[in-house]
């Protein structure tokens, strides 16, 4: 691997996980000696992550780690729902059913067994790979890529909510299921229901945050009521199982 790929690829990292916070700066004399490389590779990496968004021009010129603020999110979510909806339709009317089958009874036990927010995570993104390649269009699947550090950095924010876990498991569960069924209608609502679910939680969690840092929060709209009938009104997901509620 060439050394602006292995920079690119810890500083990404670091950056969707948290370890560098929004705000940090990607001082290149710092960042040179502590990842053990030149200042070309590096140079070329924090190129790639402010292309992504990831980084950001701060004082003085110097990289720093972007923001992800209510408003951010809010813009995030909006786009998401856009792809990710019809991602959903493509996949259940092209996929492999066993392969979401399988994806389903996986999410499954993840809301019998309380999820864990690894195991959780490590799903979801199983889920969203086996989406992106049944679906088989390529140049959604591009704009779909570009979105998911962003994507992630967000899902962490509610990584520390045992209950919106399980409920997340659940619409990722109803998903897989409908994209099973090959329910082209019913995977795209469970989509846009978890979705909307997903964002009102960032935004609470976002919220409270700025008022322990003694901020006053940033106004952003609501999100609109999801103009389509509850997913779990729609079908639930096994006989015995609980309506899906919120989202990640």
């Amino acid at each position: 691997m060439r050394a602006s790929e292995r920079v690119y690829a810890s500083l990404r990292e670091e950056i969707v996980t948290g370890r560098l916070a929004p705000g940090t700066v990607l001082g290149e004399v710092e960042q040179s000696a502590r990842l053990g490389v030149s200042r070309t590779p590096l140079r070329e990496a924090l190129g790639r992550l402010a292309a992504e968004g990831l980084a950001v021009t701060g004082r003085g010129r110097t990289l720093v780690v972007s923001s992800l603020s209510a408003v951010d999110v809010t813009h995030l979510f909006e786009l998401r729902e856009a792809l990710e909806t019809q991602a959903a339709r493509l996949a259940a009317r092209r996929g492999d059913r066993a392969v979401f089958t399988a994806l389903r009874e996986k999410l499954a036990a993840q809301v019998a067994d309380r999820p864990d927010g690894d195991a959780y995570f490590a799903l979801v993104a199983e889920l969203d790979a086996a989406l992106d390649e049944a679906m088989g269009s390529p140049y959604l699947r591009r704009s779909l890529v570009g979105l998911r550090s962003h994507v992630a950095r967000a899902r962490r924010l509610s990584q520390d909510n045992p209950g919106r876990l399980a409920r997340a498991a659940e619409e990722h569960a109803l998903i897989a299921g409908a994209v099973a069924e090959g329910n082209e209608t019913l995977a795209a609502q469970a989509t846009a229901v978890h979705l909307r679910s997903s964002l009102e939680t960032i935004l609470a969690a976002l919220d409270g945050a700025a008022a322990l840092d003694g901020a006053a929060p940033p106004t952003v709209a609501a999100p609109p009521e999801v103009p389509l009938r509850r997913a779990s009104a729609a079908r639930p997901l096994t006989p015995s199982a609980p309506a899906p509620g919120g989202s990640q």
